[in-house]
């Protein structure tokens, strides 16, 4: 019999290498190492007493990712569709610029932070990034000063809610895996964001004074024309997509927490509410509505036809599928570690260590953190760090009196995965290339920041654990 952390460490080796090594796509990666680790968790014969080969070793891979997709598919699906529709249809850039109007110019920076952080919730960072950049080129044209702080004012704000607030692919990840309403995981994620993102402005504003990094012209690159404001969609239609899934959810959240904490009459009132709100406040369904806002708002500014608006859905859920595939596959991994007993095994050498009963307290958030920043820095996307940390912890917290909600191992677990970003990320040469900086300028300016976002997080991770537990 194979130790379970002899094959959590042969699973995330096996991950790492096919990766970096040979650039296997994340998926086949994730479900090559899952099968493995299934077929080293030997089972115990019900009949001999003797560990062996378990039979359903490979079927039990595909269980767990046909459960992984159900529980997110449909989210993430019509989460790429909406991003894709606000985009085209102006209505991002309406949100952007009411920032701009509501600031001022010289405030310029926290509009473009403020942008990037409501922005990220639906939309991928690396569309978030792409959008604003001419926003702060076009400040630094006006203004000739503080370039670089608005690029990384759009690194604070989009890459703090890209990972930790619903419906972005990580957190959705982690709230169905941990078991999280994805309400509170929303609410939450945003409370732990908001600190970090004013941090990483501040980090901002110091390395613009120490490096002095003025715009350069990006070769290849040919600046889009921006829309009049005429051309562009209200700041209420477009705020809508993004605002109304969320009071949704939150409703229901709101009548399930106060059916089960209150009594008598208020307890009897909520259940009879919840009873509804499940049904109108299911991340599915309010994401559905949000998709046909989005889409009204695409077809009534641009106007497309019926084999454009069919291109457009194909082409957002074919992006959208990939991030399915990946995170299913991610969700097998960390249960089929499970499956291996990794959690009895951490639990184990944990309290043997630290004592009986230490894993009930904060070992397990910064056990999370650092998992997801090793993870980071050795495969580099945040997405699959999130993923495959929370698939692994899932297994580890079962059976453990947590002092505090899971939904804070979730938010250190995000924190951790901003930490160690280089070369190997995507978001480092999208925010180089775009930025026009040099690779050593983005080590200098990009890396430290998301270190900071990381750091911040599971600092307010930490202090909301302890003095809102939520238990």
């Amino acid at each position: 019999m194979i130790h379970p952390l002899l094959i959590m460490t042969i699973g995330i080796v096996l991950v790492i290498v096919l990766i970096m090594k040979f650039k296997i796509n994340a998926f086949l990666a994730l479900i090559t190492a899952a099968m493995a680790v299934s077929l080293m968790a030997f089972e115990k014969n019900s009949t001999t007493g003797e560990m062996e080969l378990a039979s359903n070793a490979i079927s039990r891979v595909a269980d767990a990712f046909g459960a992984a997709c159900g529980g997110i598919g449909i989210v993430i699906a019509l989460a790429a569709v909406i991003g894709t529709c606000m985009m085209d249809s102006g209505a991002a850039d309406r949100v952007v610029r009411a920032f701009m109007k509501l600031l001022g110019e010289e405030r310029s920076p926290w509009a473009l932070m403020g942008s990037g952080y409501i922005l990220a919730i639906p939309v991928f960072f690396d569309t978030v990034f792409y959008l604003l950049v001419p926003l702060a080129r076009s400040f630094y044209r006006r203004t000739g000063k503080a370039y670089l702080k608005c690029i990384l004012a759009i690194t604070a704000g989009g890459a703090i809610t890209h990972t930790l607030v619903p419906p972005t692919p990580g957190p959705l990840t982690m709230a169905a895996t941990l078991n999280i309403d994805l309400g509170k995981m929303i609410l939450v994620g945003a409370m732990v964001a908001l600190p970090a993102a004013i941090a990483g402005i501040w980090v901002a504003g110091l390395f613009d004074r120490i490096y002095k990094i003025e715009m350069r012209e990006v070769a290849g690159h040919v600046e889009p024309e921006p829309f009049s404001d005429e051309d562009l969609p209200g700041l209420f239609e477009s705020l809508l997509p993004v605002v109304l899934p969320v009071i949704m959810i939150a409703c229901h959240t709101a009548a399930s927490s106060i059916a089960s904490v209150a009594e008598g009459s208020l307890a009897e009132s909520a259940k009879g509410i919840s009873h509804y709100t499940a049904v109108f406040g299911n991340p599915g369904f309010a994401l559905l509505v949000s998709t046909v806002l989005a889409l009204r708002t695409y077809v009534r500014q641009r106007k497309p036809s019926k084999e454009e608006v069919a291109k457009l859905v194909e082409t957002s859920l074919m992006s959208g599928g990939v991030i399915i595939l990946i995170t299913a596959g991610g969700s097998a991994f960390g249960a089929m570690l499970k499956a291996a007993h990794v959690g009895d095994a951490i639990k184990e050498l944990a309290e043997s260590t630290f004592g009986a009963g230490s894993v009930e307290g904060m070992l397990m958030l910064f056990l999370g953190f650092a998992i997801a920043s090793v993870l980071k820095i050795a495969q580099g996307s945040s997405t699959a760090a999130m993923i495959i940390t929370s698939g692994m912890m899932v297994g580890m917290i079962e059976g453990v009196d947590l002092p505090y909600d899971v939904v804070y191992l979730a938010t250190a677990i995000g924190a951790g995965s901003l930490v160690g970003s280089w070369m190997n990320d995507s978001g480092f040469w999208i925010f180089a290339k775009m930025g026009g900086l040099t690779e050593k300028e983005a080590l200098q300016t990009w890396t430290p920041l998301l270190i900071v976002l990381g750091i911040v997080s599971m600092a307010m991770t930490l202090i909301l654990a302890t003095v809102m537990p939520l238990t």
